[in-house]
């Protein structure tokens, strides 16, 4: 991994050269879009921060990922029930998928790898330098690759942009997810409280919670809440037997009809 490196920080730290990181992706990218069925690929991390980065690959290239321990046998025994026969394979950790990476080379399969400098390249074909450590540079992998992998295939280009930001390929704790969901609940129930916590018209200055005043007493400044003090009582009803009530005579329509 020598000839990646750029150079070496005062800590010990090595630094890659970004331009053959890039140069190694779109080579990865050409190989993968060279496969005509996307089901012949498959993707593997054992390593839980690439877990998310692989599943999300998977998904927007049509290809297959595995995620948690490889089964041994998976590329080599037939009678097994998780048997397959990948044309490509690519790993996120040479080192924690060296059991993938070793079927791989005995059915002779072309192996992709992301790639750190303490890194062990037997049986790698296309090695990538990158840091394959770190959950936030494994999503940024897997999210470049798979726009590289979309803009050759004509899905993605300058006039229809890739509309998948790149922290949903991020690993994400399952307590930072909780948190998330609790936080977000939460919210939620303050504004449905926020809603029913203003003071409605009437409201303890004239009445209770419905401005209602069962009492109907006048209330000082002119307004009554039982309507009894601005208003007179009604006319009371004429007597029965129409005694009092006058009717008029209709007037004769003579000849008009």
């Amino acid at each position: 991994m020598d000839r990646y490196v750029y150079r070496r920080r005062n800590d010990g730290v090595f630094v890659f050269n970004l331009a053959k990181t890039w140069d190694k992706l779109q080579m990865a990218a050409r190989v993968i879009v060279a496969i005509e069925n996307p089901q012949d690929i498959v993707a593997i991390s054992a390593r839980p921060y690439g877990q998310r980065g692989v599943l999300k690959f998977a998904h927007h290239t049509g290809s297959n990922g595995i995620v948690g321990r490889h089964t041994p046998g998976s590329f080599t025994n037939q009678s097994q029930k998780g048997f397959s026969e990948p044309r490509l394979v690519i790993v996120t950790d040479p080192r924690t998928d060296h059991q993938a990476i070793r079927e791989a080379g005995y059915m002779n399969i072309p192996v992709i790898a992301f790639c750190d400098t303490d890194s062990d390249l037997a049986g790698i074909d296309i090695a990538i330098p990158a840091n394959n450590k770190g959950k936030q540079a494994i999503g940024m992998l897997y999210w470049l690759l798979t726009r590289m992998v979309l803009q050759m295939r004509g899905t993605v280009s300058a006039v229809s942009p890739w509309d998948v930001m790149v922290d949903m390929f991020f690993y994400r704790e399952p307590e930072e997810l909780k948190e998330q969901e609790e936080a977000a609940a939460e919210q939620a129930a303050e504004g449905a409280d926020a809603g029913f916590s203003q003071q409605l018209p009437g409201e303890g200055e004239y009445g209770d919670a419905y401005g209602y005043n069962p009492s109907g007493e006048a209330v000082a400044g002119g307004f009554a809440g039982g309507f009894a003090a601005d208003f007179e009582a009604a006319a009371a009803p004429a007597a029965a037997g129409g005694a009092g009530i006058e009717y008029a005579q209709p007037e004769s329509f003579g000849s008009q009809f």
